[in-house]
C-alpha cells in the first residue's frame, strides 16, 4: 500500500506556563490518547487558515495562529506526513468539543510522552526539554533546517 504524504498541522496554546492538551474520543483514531489539537491540510488551504478551522470545528474556539515552532516529519504503517506546530494564540475560550472528551492545561514537565499519539511525542520531549532537537525541524515546512 502507497503512503499518502501531507501535511498535517498542531496547536501549542500556552497559558501561564502550561500547555493546553486534548484528549482523542474513545472509537475514533487514536482514540483515548491525548495530542496538541488540530487536523489535516485540505487541498489549497494554507496551514495556518487550517488550524484556525479545525480548531473552530472541533474545540469551538477562535485562534490567531503564530509562528512555525517545528515540523515532524512522521512514517507509519499506512500513512505518512509532515506535522506542522504553531504557537497559537486563544482568541476565546468557551470550550465545545466534537473530536475529544477531555482537555486540559498541562505544564509541559509533567506531561507523559507515552500518553500521546505517536506523532505529537516528540513535540512533548522538546516542549518538557527532554528531547533531541534534531528529530525535529525549524523553519520552513518542507525543507531541512
Amino acid at each position: 500500500m502507497e503512503k499518502n504524504i501531507r501535511q498535517v498541522v498542531a496547536a501549542v496554546i500556552e497559558k501561564d506556563g502550561k500547555v493546553l492538551v486534548a484528549r482523542r474520543k474513545p472509537g475514533l483514531v487514536a482514540g483515548g490518547m491525548w495530542e496538541f489539537p488540530g487536523g489535516k491540510v485540505e487541498d489549497g488551504e494554507t496551514a495556518e487558515k487550517c488550524l484556525e478551522r479545525e480548531l473552530e470545528e472541533e474545540m469551538g474556539v477562535r485562534t490567531r495562529v503564530g509562528d512555525l515552532l517545528c515540523s515532524v516529519p512522521f512514517s507509519g504503517a499506512l500513512m505518512a506526513f509532515e506535522l506542522l506546530v504553531f504557537r497559537t494564540e486563544l482568541l476565546s475560550d468557551s470550550f465545545r468539543l466534537t473530536d475529544h472528551d477531555e482537555i486540559r492545561w498541562q505544564a509541559p514537565g509533567d506531561m507523559v510522552e507515552a500518553l500521546f499519539s505517536e506523532p505529537d511525542r516528540p513535540v512533548v520531549q522538546i516542549l518538557a526539554g527532554r528531547g533531541d532537537r534534531r528529530e525535529m525541524r525549524r523553519g520552513e515546512p518542507g525543507r531541512p533546517a
